[in-house]
């Protein structure tokens, strides 16, 4: 399977998002108005819209910001594939994605045939990340700018619509999907609703970041299953700063 797919013109990418603010009553009046509306929609018997805020406000690039961006690429070493990551992240939100931003325009230059990779990154990451830069004034380089490109055209290789083979009512979880396909993954101490309580209550990025490039390696791995190679050995993956 992938049998076109060159591991070495991909740009694998994961994101980890917060709310705005630390709770519901900092955001700015409007905001909060604007939430409230918005949840009353989504979430009509909901007894508790602060509580909703700190839990769901991150999933939406309105309400929610990026404080963290991994994201890794292949190489060769002795005829095998290994993956280096590196991750943007901090409390400055514009400063992690024009940071981002310009490795994607570096990286587009020297591909030919460039693509982003990961899971869910076609309904999640991308569109996340686009509305966030346009929001904090950035520009869209050239392989983000989808709103030009037919679907079938967009450089995007997600594992989820890998996985899924056609079936839009089927989602599966990156976990689940290492899992059942034997990738072995770190047994972490947060998973992605807790993002928001590690940023906010423990200011603890670096846990944050660490836990962003686990997933680019597992979709790694992921890539390699999909394609029948071995898996990755714990000494093929480098982490950059």
């Amino acid at each position: 399977m992938l049998y076109t797919v060159a591991l070495d013109q991909l740009l694998l990418l994961d994101i980890e998002t917060t709310p705005l603010t630390s709770s519901l009553d900092q955001l700015p009046a409007e905001l909060q108005a604007l939430w409230l509306e918005k949840n009353a929609k989504t979430l009509p018997d909901s007894e508790n819209p602060a509580a909703d805020y700190f839990e769901r406000a991150g999933l939406t690039a309105e309400f929610g910001r990026i404080v963290c961006i991994s994201v890794g690429f292949f190489f060769t070493e002795n005829g095998q594939y290994q993956l280096r990551i590196k991750s943007f992240y901090g409390d400055d939100e514009r400063e992690i994605l024009a940071g981002f931003l310009d490795t994607v325009s570096r990286f587009h230059q020297k591909m030919q045939r460039f693509q982003f990779a990961g899971h869910n990154i076609r309904e999640f990451d991308i569109p996340y990340i686009c509305r966030r830069a346009i929001i904090n004034g950035l520009a869209l380089p050239a392989p983000l700018q989808l709103h030009q490109l037919k679907p079938w055209e967009q450089p995007l290789l997600d594992t989820l619509q890998i996985w899924r083979f056609g079936d839009f009512r089927n989602y599966t979880s990156l976990k689940l999907l290492a899992a059942v396909l034997g990738i072995p993954t770190p047994k972490d101490d947060i998973d992605g609703s807790q993002v928001g309580k590690v940023y906010w209550e423990e200011k603890n990025l670096r846990r944050i970041a660490e836990y962003c490039q686990k997933d680019v390696l597992t979709v790694g791995q992921l890539l390699l299953r999909f394609k029948g190679l071995p898996l990755m050995e714990k000494n093929g993956v480098e982490v950059v700063s």
